[in-house]
């Protein structure tokens, strides 16, 4: 083979190693740039996640719980009465029992629904209302346990006199179910923003007082014939209204209206 065959053939052998070469490297700036995109979409998902999570109502820090306004507190006397609060002045001839979670959402429309009615039948003095809070949805606050928590709050609250500004605070800014429900820390703020200055408030709260007897209450609740659905043949559930030892029709809207006639 002579001098320019060879010199031919290496310059073939150049030119086919400079095409790989740069068949490569496209190939791999190819792969970095589709890297670079999966990287900025994870960085834009985890963005849009975080602000989504500072956006959500939070619940679970130390801060205190926001008091209802003045025109949703019922300002009539509150008296814990074992596992029960009976609100209302001593002239009402009629007394209405509500059985409510502070967990339950649809309790806290029902609040919303009928509040106003309510507050101004007590104070009136057409209507006590004794209000059964239930530990029913324990499992639905994530820690579970808030619906006892917050019940047995109530208790111990009510045993100063301040259920009712208590009890409004609760469900006019609700915890929402699977979130975390307000913490015991909180729950005793709240007990002292509202005017509790009970010495054993706070044991009340934390070492959970009422706990049986609010488990009392929920099983007596849950068995009580008058209480169920009539076609399940189970406790209806929270919210729920009785009045002369039947379950109030909540379908109607006047049935607050029609109890006090």
């Amino acid at each position: 083979m002579g001098g320019a065959e060879r010199s031919a053939r290496k310059k073939k052998q150049a030119a086919r190693a400079v095409v790989q070469a740069r068949s490569t490297g496209g190939s791999d700036r190819t792969k970095v740039i589709a890297g670079i995109a999966v990287v900025a979409v994870l960085a834009v998902a985890v963005i849009g996640y975080v602000v989504f999570q500072q956006m959500k109502p939070d619940t679970s820090t130390t801060d205190a719980i926001p008091l209802a306004p003045a025109d949703h507190t019922i300002s009539a006397p509150a008296v814990r009465e074992g596992n029960t609060v009976l609100v209302g002045k001593d002239t009402a001839t009629v007394t209405v029992d509500v059985y409510e979670d502070f967990l339950c959402p649809i309790c806290g429309t029902f609040e919303k629904t009928y509040g106003t009615d309510i507050k101004k039948a007590v104070e009136d003095g057409k209507v006590k209302i004794r209000y059964n809070i239930l530990p029913m949805l324990n499992r639905l606050s994530s820690p579970e346990g808030y619906s006892t928590d917050s019940a047995n709050a109530a208790l111990c609250v009510a045993d100063d006199g301040k259920f009712n500004a208590f009890h409004a605070a609760l469900f006019a800014k609700q915890p929402e179910e699977g979130e975390a429900g307000y913490t015991k820390d909180q729950l005793i703020k709240l007990g002292k923003e509202v005017g509790v200055t009970s010495a054993t408030f706070e044991s009340c709260v934390q070492n959970q007082t009422y706990k049986s007897q609010l488990d009392e209450l929920m099983s007596k609740t849950s068995n009580d014939p008058a209480l169920r659905d009539p076609e399940s043949g189970r406790f209806r559930g929270t919210p729920s209204v009785a009045a002369n030892g039947k379950l109030v029709d909540l379908d109607n809207k006047n049935w607050l209206a029609d109890l006090t006639k």
